[in-house]
Order: structure tokens, then sequence, then C-alpha cells
């Protein structure tokens, strides 16, 4: 009886430890130009977030294709991603609308 009062909240500390563990780092990275002197800014990211998909698959068998370009400008270029990627698999709108 006693092990299993313990083992939901062994199993949520558990699910915490490992979710912590997938947290990203910061990147070194932002508002430093590329080698072209680009920096990427909320309009490539929309676009680098409608394409992620194609992009993700291509990355796994390419080393000089990249899921998510490190140079870009902070905050817009991470909107402009998430954007992307929400108009291309929906946004949640379906689910809105039951």
């Amino acid at each position: 009886m006693k092990t299993t009062k313990m083992l939901l909240p062994g199993l949520i500390f558990l699910f915490c430890v490992l979710l912590i563990g997938c947290a990203g780092g910061p990147n070194t990275a932002v508002d430093t130009p590329t080698p072209d002197g680009n920096i990427a800014g909320f309009w490539l990211g929309l676009w680098h977030g409608i394409i992620s998909p194609i992009t993700f698959i291509i990355s796994l068998f390419s080393e000089s294709v990249n899921f998510y370009e490190v140079h870009n400008n902070g905050g817009w270029y991470n909107f402009g991603f998430v954007l992307g990627a929400g108009i291309l698999f929906g946004g949640g709108g379906k689910a809105s609308s039951r």
C-alpha cells in the first residue's frame, strides 16, 4: 500500500526531471550575422515554420541542412517560426470549433 502511494509522486518527479532535461540552452548566435551578413527576422521565421516538416526530414539525412536558423533576431524570428508551424498544422482552430 505504501509503495502505491509513492509511485505517483515518483513518476511525476521523474517526468519533471526528463522534461527539464529537454529545455533549450541560450543561443549565443542571436543578433550575429551569418557569413553573408544576414540576420533572420520575422518573415524568414514564418517561412521556416511553414517548411519545417520538410526541413526536418531533410536534416535527418544531410549535415548541411538545419531545422532552425540560429542567426536570428530573437523573439520576432521565434514568433514567426511558431506562427508558420501553426498555420501549417492548423493552429488548433479545429479543436476550438468542437
